[in-house]
């Protein structure tokens, strides 16, 4: 009436074998070692671009922070992790230190980069092909179009 089945553990020659079993082991202990050693080496890479954020966090300074306000740092609490942010004469903004997601550069690098390309661009205009930039107009000394005739 009823039937009783009853499974046998897989033998050696079914299924995996042992040395399978040993080198999908030591593959996966690879695997989680390389996703490991990952890790660890981008925590130190943000850790060491924060504390360089941080050395350049100081009264003075031009920031920006995380949700995208510019300001000039007017006081650092250290205790407490808070900085006084000018955002334009007379407006003070308290923010969290962590806050600041960036240092500004001086203006004065801008202006040497922005009259280097400017330089660059005027060399350019006058290169060889004398073909108008995209947009460009060109004046022409002499008229070239054709002129309508009552003829």
């Amino acid at each position: 009436m009823y039937e009783v089945v009853v499974h046998a553990p897989p033998s050696s020659s079914e299924g995996i074998s042992t040395l399978d079993q040993n080198i999908l082991t030591i593959g996966m202990v690879v695997v989680l070692a390389v996703l490991i050693f990952f890790m660890f080496r981008s925590s130190r890479k943000r850790q060491k671009q924060q504390s360089e954020l941080q050395k350049q966090v100081v009264p003075g300074a031009s920031v920006m922070t995380n949700f995208g306000v510019f300001g000039t740092i007017v006081s650092i609490d250290e205790e407490n992790n808070k900085v006084e942010l000018e955002t334009s004469p007379g407006h003070i903004l308290t923010v969290h230190r962590q806050t600041i997601s960036r240092v500004e550069t001086s203006p004065e690098v801008v202006e040497e980069s922005a009259d280097a390309d400017a330089t660059t661009s005027a060399a350019d205009a006058t290169s060889v092909d004398d073909k108008p930039q995209f947009g460009e107009r060109i004046e022409n000394d002499a008229d070239s179009s054709p002129k309508k005739t009552d003829e």
